[in-house]
């Protein structure tokens, strides 16, 4: 047998660790250790008891002490986040995980919660909102930029470093034509925003979002309604983006005032405007690069904290999309070659 596949054991000490914490519900997280490394896991008392192959426990080992200083600490995570802790240790070592002691955590007052960000690269995407006046967040669905956006917002608020927050959105995907839609302009323009309310929501007590929304503390509106505005004292943030034009976009950026802190979140492959070439995210992305104040941040499929599938799908869109790309080369120099 090779060393590779010696079985062996491994003791960690879990003292002091929240063990429901550290298993998880009906020993999920013990369960997700075993298919993502082929060990087994035993809590017993103040210790965790690995078993498996050499290369499976030396692989299993950092991760676990992460959770244990999780656990020991508090801080909640959850089961999918586990083979994001994997992914990262397996590409930068311990570097490739972001230690619960950052300063980058978001305490919210009212709703106990405490926002945490779970891969580097959300680490540095909110700490350059906390440096920078203008941060873009670029990157796929479900890698938290409109979420944790949001919660930089709400705690700028409840600190006080902002008297209001904007939330703004393309209200449709091309030209916000929300004429064959029901009901009156609130009503029309609702289903739209209803992703900035229910982060809101999550972050906040629902009545104090209510108060906050009718003495316009908090106001989430379509992009179209910061024209002619100057937006001083606030924290304004435009989701979306992708699908705001060209001359929405600039219109949006020189409402900046005083006291302002601007997050412009979008996914370059969700551009639903009728010609891509004109979509301002991909404009201010060429041009805004280099300007001292402004930050562009990069999120990829490894931020991904939806469900562990969406990072797979996510990953079989780029390949269909470079294969495309490779087809249609190929398809070109045949046809100069008939040519």
């Amino acid at each position: 047998m090779t060393n590779g596949d010696t079985m062996v054991e491994h003791k960690l000490d879990a003292e002091g660790a929240d063990q429901l914490m550290l298993t998880g519900v009906n020993d999920a997280n013990v369960q997700e250790l075993h298919r993502l490394f082929s060990v087994r896991a035993v809590l017993r008392r103040d210790q965790v008891l690995l078993s498996g192959s050499v290369e499976a426990i030396e692989r299993a080992v950092p991760v676990v002490k992460h959770l244990i200083e999780l656990a020991r600490l508090r801080v909640p995570f959850d089961t999918p986040d586990i083979a994001r802790f994997a992914e990262g240790m397996d590409a930068m070592g311990v570097d490739g995980v972001v230690s619960p002691t950052d300063d980058v955590r978001i305490a919210l007052p009212g709703s106990r919660r405490v926002i945490t960000p779970k891969s580097e690269g959300q680490r540095r995407y909110i700490q350059s909102i906390a440096s920078n006046d203008v941060v873009i967040g670029i990157g796929p669905a479900g890698t938290g930029k409109t979420y944790l956006a949001v919660a930089c917002a709400v705690d700028a608020l409840y600190k006080k470093r902002v008297r209001r927050i904007i939330l703004a959105r393309p209200a449709v995907e091309a030209g916000e034509n929300l004429g064959f839609l029901p009901g009156d302009l609130q009503e029309k323009v609702d289903p739209y925003l209803r992703p900035l309310y229910d982060s809101l929501e999550d972050m906040m007590p629902q009545d104090r979002v209510q108060r906050a929304l009718e003495d316009r503390t908090i106001e989430i509106a379509p992009l179209a309604y910061m024209r002619g505005r100057t937006l001083s004292d606030a924290f304004v943030i435009l989701d979306e983006a992708q699908n705001a034009t060209t001359a929405q976009m600039k219109m949006f950026l020189t409402r900046l005032g005083l006291n302002s802190r601007v997050v412009i979140t979008g996914d370059k492959t969700q551009i639903d405007l009728p010609r891509k070439v004109d979509s301002g995210l991909l404009e201010v992305e060429r041009i805004l690069t280099g300007i001292e104040g402004i930050s562009i941040v990069y999120l990829d499929a490894k931020d991904v904290i939806r469900h562990r599938l969406v990072k797979d799908i996510i990953r079989a869109y780029e390949r269909a999309d470079e294969s495309e790309g490779e087809d249609d080369i190929e398809a070109s120099g045949e046809g100069n070659g008939r040519a």
